[in-house]
């Protein structure tokens, strides 16, 4: 660390002993602490705030909730048309398949959409009271999270439908829901700070999010992707590769696999992606704090 002293006309910098790493740490803990307690006795603001976005959604429309679960139906019905009767190729369970892919999909992308204005659209919230700032983030997206539990009911009558059993893997779901939550939280930190600062991001994502959707395998199975792809003159298993370089691929592939194969989730790529999503939220949270000072001031 340095200071800028002057003297005079003159100006001198002055190195100063740097902080132990340890004691650097300790430090970026308790305030991640203090400012997580914080956000526990703001608790009541941000469930009002999931309440007010709910219903902002749903004003004026008729079946309200209900495009929860007719939304994600009206998609599987149009996949479902493309990838067989198009394509003049059965798929065994498509809806079901499309479906339990789908749902994670949007849940983030919703997330991440509404995420990246939470700040900017709250300008007049910001510069009169004070509260934490990260509460309008955390509102927006577990104001999705809300349609997508809400959305998750559409697949118990459809399992049925189709003759998939429950298995015990099912309790997994929490888990996986915590996954995807603190992944979302972790990008939606991110994306909203730094739509503060550049307006631009709100497009630039839209852009991400579009090509994200055919990059991750929402409408179609991981076991497409080739395990050994030469690519001037190295084989890269793409199998792997997409799963470790985009996490959302994991967890939606792990949410097919307890849904739709009833089987375990694969235990290796579930760790690490919620390594993955711890690592997210901690940097998009280190992110926000250390530019929520200035949002007052930018937007």
């Amino acid at each position: 660390m340095y200071v800028i002293e002057r003297e005079g006309n003159r100006i001198r910098v002055r190195v100063l002993e740097s902080e132990p790493w340890p004691a650097m740490l300790a430090h970026g803990t308790r305030q991640i602490a203090r400012r997580l307690l914080e956000l526990w006795a703001f608790r009541e603001l941000a469930q009002n705030l999931v309440v007010r976005d709910l219903k902002v959604r749903y004003k004026n429309s008729v079946l309200g909730v209900i495009w929860s679960l007719l939304n994600p139906l009206m998609m599987m019905l149009v996949f479902t048309v493309v990838f067989t009767v198009m394509r003049g190729r059965a798929i065994a369970r498509f809806p079901v398949f499309v479906l339990v892919g789908l749902l994670p999909w949007q849940f983030f992308a919703n997330s991440v959409s509404t995420a990246t204005q939470s700040i900017v659209g709250n300008a007049q919230l910001i510069n009169k009271v004070y509260f934490p700032k990260e509460v309008l983030v955390i509102s927006s997206i577990l104001s999705n999270l809300v349609n997508f539990l809400v959305a998750l009911l559409v697949l118990i009558p459809i399992l049925i439908v189709f003759d998939i059993p429950f298995t015990r893997w099912l309790l997994f779901l929490p888990v996986m829901v915590f996954i995807q939550l603190l992944f979302t939280l972790g990008v939606g930190f991110i994306v909203a700070t730094a739509n503060v600062f550049y307006r631009d991001v709100q497009m630039i994502m839209e852009v991400v999010l579009l090509a994200g959707f055919f990059l991750t395998p929402v409408f179609y199975s991981m076991d497409i992707l080739p395990r050994n792809y030469v690519l001037y003159g190295m084989n890269i298993d793409v199998w792997r590769t997409v799963r470790w370089l985009n996490p959302m691929a994991s967890i939606i592939d792990n949410y097919r696999v307890i849904f739709f194969y009833g089987a375990p989730p694969a235990f290796d790529f579930l760790i690490r992606t919620l390594v993955t999503a711890i690592f997210f939220f901690v940097i998009g949270l280190l992110i926000f704090y250390r530019y929520q000072a200035r949002f007052s001031e930018e937007v």
